[in-house]
């Protein structure tokens, strides 16, 4: 039951009280006598309760919609300040990415520099002998190998080897290249001989080595 029942109720309680107590005598026309509120005090009473719990709930109403406010202020000045960091991290990334590709071609530049700069002393030994008076070719010979030294210092230095496998060695596609199939008294499958040695950096095969692959003996041979 709400308060408006409960005030109606009380009124229509109170109104068939006063008309049971009064008597029934005719007041005529023209009384000018003031009409009493038949509830009294009790309306009164009723009306100022209904007020002020409707005030409690105005009030509890306003601070929960500041509450709310409060609520939505912060957590967009939290998302503002997430906003604000991800667009630094991002930037900070995108220079990172550009140092860093800054670094590797002033690596690699300074790489192509070095070997450069190994590779005079080589140019300089064979314009030497070339430019040299010999009488004989042994002499010649050994500057061409003193230069072919120096090349391997050179070589070494950059972490490059020779790929040169021995007759007899399983083949690997990946550092070897087949030229051809050969009759040999190596095992068939195996490396007969090295047509050309290949070279390797490390881990990466800069040129593989061509080689031919034994086929086994003939049947003359066997016999």
């Amino acid at each position: 039951m709400t308060d408006e029942d409960v005030t109606e109720r009380v009124r229509a309680d109170a109104e068939d009280e006063v008309d049971d107590d009064t008597p029934d005598t005719d007041t005529g026309e023209g009384d000018d006598e003031e009409q009493v509120d038949p509830l009294g005090p009790t309306s009164t009473k009723l009306v100022a309760e209904v007020a002020t719990e409707d005030a409690q709930l105005a009030t509890d109403l306003e601070q929960h919609l500041a509450e709310l406010e409060a609520d939505r202020a912060e957590a967009e000045e939290r998302a503002e300040d997430f906003e604000s960091r991800l667009k630094r991290k991002q930037a900070d990334f995108q220079n990172y990415k550009k140092r860093a590709k800054k670094r590797q071609e002033q690596l690699k530049k300074r790489a192509t520099e070095d070997l450069v700069e190994n590779l005079l002393d080589v140019r300089d030994n064979l314009k030497r002998a070339l430019d040299a008076e010999h009488d004989d070719v042994e002499s010649l010979r050994e500057g061409v190998e003193m230069t072919l030294t120096e090349l391997d210092r050179v070589f070494e230095d950059e972490n490059v080897s020779e790929i040169a496998p021995e007759p007899g060695e399983e083949t690997d596609p990946k550092r070897h290249e087949v030229m051809m199939r050969v009759e040999s008294d190596q095992p068939e499958g195996t490396v007969a001989d090295v047509y050309q040695p290949g070279y390797e950096m490390g881990e990466k095969v800069l040129r593989a080595a061509q080689v031919t692959v034994s086929e086994g003996e003939s049947d003359g041979d066997r016999e």
